[in-house]
């Protein structure tokens, strides 16, 4: 039986539409600058696998962190194999290098590297830097084809408010897209090593397993890499800006570390008093108690008495704001600190210098009153005490062993020059020694 004429017409435009439809053209509105981003650099994001060898040790039965390192040391350790996952980009495609967070690597026994495209790589470690958190990796055997490589961004351009995109493997759900904006710049954060400044802060999720992934502009270029989230709090992550990255890159490429740098003073905290003596409405800033010779504060012109107001735009509120800002620059940046002297403000600008091992164990000899076996192998051993000095009013003697200065442990005179950095403006120092089988806590006062 024929069909009437009005059927056959409803039935087309019912049919029609879905099956005449053109294809969605390639730049429709769908396909936004997040997307087009996306798609551009996620070939070079990496999901990285590290096995570990991990050490437990007893715990006491207190729950107390001071009780657990004796548990450890007396009561035994043992190892386990782990495995933990992590984020990385490739910033370098010709040179197969990957740039990661330190603290993803950390331990590792074996690192391996997989690609989007499935091809996976074994990795060594080129250098790291726990202070600034960020490692470098080769990736081994990667053949005639070549590898994707991530454009670099300008974090010193940056606006508070402007989209960011955030990339990695969180609980090993490779590439993860997450979206939200540039929340702050220039923010500290405090890690078990340190307060350190400079960070990005972003409300784009981070979670576990993106630490070492790309922070990303609307254009997808890399500013800033991933190192932290606040697990108490919703919506704030940290990303070390790129421009930061660059330079600590540089150096793990060239020597395998970042040179310990300083600018050859000494400080102190204001308290109510000395704000009052110079005029200061509150008691912030840090007073300039020392200016050593030959370092850059002198060559610059800092003098003692002058009160750190800022450092490279950023307030200055006591001394320890102060190392927060200045562990967050490398030799090849500049300090510019705003000063008060004499009631004036002025801005002198500082060429950081290295400083040396040599320079180091001699102001470790002078100012804590110790210095270490220079044997091989024995960097952690005291071999002469300085009389009247602080080690020899604490009771240290030849033979000791340190194995820790504040929360840095220390195995060889590098370690002894990073905590002397770290410390050297402390009124006290936490260290733990071992005399003969007794381990002991110390506090050395300065």
């Amino acid at each position: 039986m024929q069909r009437p004429l009005s059927i056959l017409l409803l039935l087309g435009l019912i049919i029609a539409p879905a099956a005449l439809a053109p294809a969605a053209p390639p730049d429709d509105d769908r396909r936004s600058p997040v997307v087009r981003a996306v798609e551009a650099v996620s070939p070079s994001v990496v999901n990285i696998t590290v096995d570990k060898r991990v050490t437990t040790g007893a715990q006491s039965p207190f729950g107390d962190t001071f009780f657990n390192q004796f548990f450890k040391e007396f009561y035994g350790q043992r190892q386990y194999q782990a495995q933990s996952l992590g984020s990385g980009v490739i910033i370098d495609g010709e040179k197969a290098l990957v740039l990661t967070n330190a603290h993803v690597i950390t331990g590792s026994a074996a690192i391996s590297v997989r690609l989007t495209d499935g091809r996976e790589f074994l990795a060594d470690l080129v250098g790291s830097d726990p202070d600034f958190d960020l490692a470098v990796l080769r990736l081994r055997d990667t053949g005639k084809e070549p590898l994707p490589q991530m454009a670099m961004g300008d974090s010193d351009d940056i606006y508070i408010g402007e989209t960011a995109i955030a990339i990695g493997n969180p609980f090993g759900y490779s590439n993860t897209v997450t979206t939200g904006v540039i929340s702050a710049l220039n923010r500290p954060m405090k890690t078990n090593r340190g307060s350190f400044g400079n960070f990005i802060q972003t409300d784009a999720a981070i979670n576990p397993g993106n630490s070492g992934g790309p922070l990303l502009n609307i254009h997808g270029e890399l500013i800033g890499i991933n190192t932290a989230i606040r697990p108490e709090a919703e919506g704030i992550g940290f990303a070390i800006p790129i421009n930061k990255a660059k330079f600590v890159v540089s150096e793990l490429v060239d020597s395998g570390h970042v040179a310990p740098i300083w600018l050859g003073l000494f400080g102190q905290d204001i308290d109510q008093p000395t704000a009052h003596y110079f005029k200061l409405r509150t008691p912030r800033g840090m007073l300039v108690a020392e200016v050593l010779p030959n370092t850059p504060a002198q060559e610059a012109g800092l003098r003692p008495g002058d009160i750190v107001l800022a450092f490279n735009g950023q307030e200055i509120a006591d001394k320890n704001d102060y190392m927060s800002r200045l562990f967050g620059i490398t030799r090849n940046e500049r300090a510019v600190l705003v000063l008060l002297r004499d009631g004036k403000r002025l801005s002198l600008t500082l060429v950081p210098k290295v400083l040396d091992q040599a320079t180091a164990q001699d102001l470790v000899l002078v100012r804590w009153g110790f210095g270490l076996d220079n044997s091989p192998g024995r960097g952690s051993t005291v071999a002469r005490i300085s009389p009247g000095s602080p080690a020899a009013k604490l009771g240290l003697r030849p033979g000791d062993i340190i194995h820790q200065i504040g929360n840095r442990r220390i195995e060889d005179r590098m370690d002894l020059l990073n905590a002397f950095l770290h410390n050297r403006m402390q009124n006290t120092v936490i260290m733990r020694v071992q005399r003969g089988n007794n381990l002991y806590y110390a506090r050395l006062g300065l």
